[in-house]
């Protein structure tokens, strides 16, 4: 990377960090809701009709000024429609595996996320491992420890950290196991 400068290779890393507070904050503020009596369903309609109304325009405006589109068809429209119901399907199920535990155990579950694109790619022979090579060593031993360290995350919850009030929103009739199990499945 000569002639980069330290703005231009630190970005990503800030990026990435402003991106992850930002999903946790949203599962803490989801998860307080939620313990207040509102829906997974309501949220993830409030949240989709936000997006909408952030996102549609934009979009709409970069589509009749592009030049060489290739025309919406039938079949454009029915994979984007699927692709939807995809996203609208993980999102319940992120919202209800965080309602059964914790925006903690939700975020330790978005580390599984490379470990599983491992596990396929291998599945799919996108990946071929070489037990010769350092490197196909340092990939399987990280997905073990990702995956085990959502399984001690799932079947361990220690004592509270921090005051008796906060933590009572939190942890009011959880089931940690199921919540983790639904967050694996569906968030990966």
């Amino acid at each position: 990377m000569k002639g980069s400068s330290w703005k231009e290779m630190l970005m990503p890393s800030v990026g990435m960090i402003f991106t992850i507070i930002a999903i946790v904050s949203s599962m803490i503020i989801s998860k307080i809701a939620m313990s207040k009596g509102l829906s997974s369903f309501i949220i993830v309609v409030y949240s989709n009709a936000v997006a909408t109304l952030i996102l549609f325009p934009p979009s709409i405006f970069i589509f009749i000024t592009r030049s060489g589109r290739r025309p919406l068809t039938f079949s454009v429209f029915w994979r984007i429609l699927l692709l939807a119901l995809d996203g609208c399907f993980g999102q319940i199920c992120d919202y209800v595996g965080i309602s059964h535990s914790s925006p903690t155990l939700a975020t330790a579950m978005l580390n599984l996320i490379p470990g599983f694109t491992f596990i396929l790619a291998i599945t799919f022979r996108m990946e071929v491992i070489k037990w010769k090579s350092w490197s196909s060593y340092a990939k399987a031993f990280g997905t073990f420890v990702s995956i085990g360290g959502a399984f001690v995350l799932t079947f361990y919850k220690g004592p509270p950290i921090i005051n008796q009030h906060l933590t009572s929103t939190f942890s009011s009739q959880q089931n940690w196991i199921l919540g983790g199990v639904i967050l694996a499945c569906f968030n990966s």
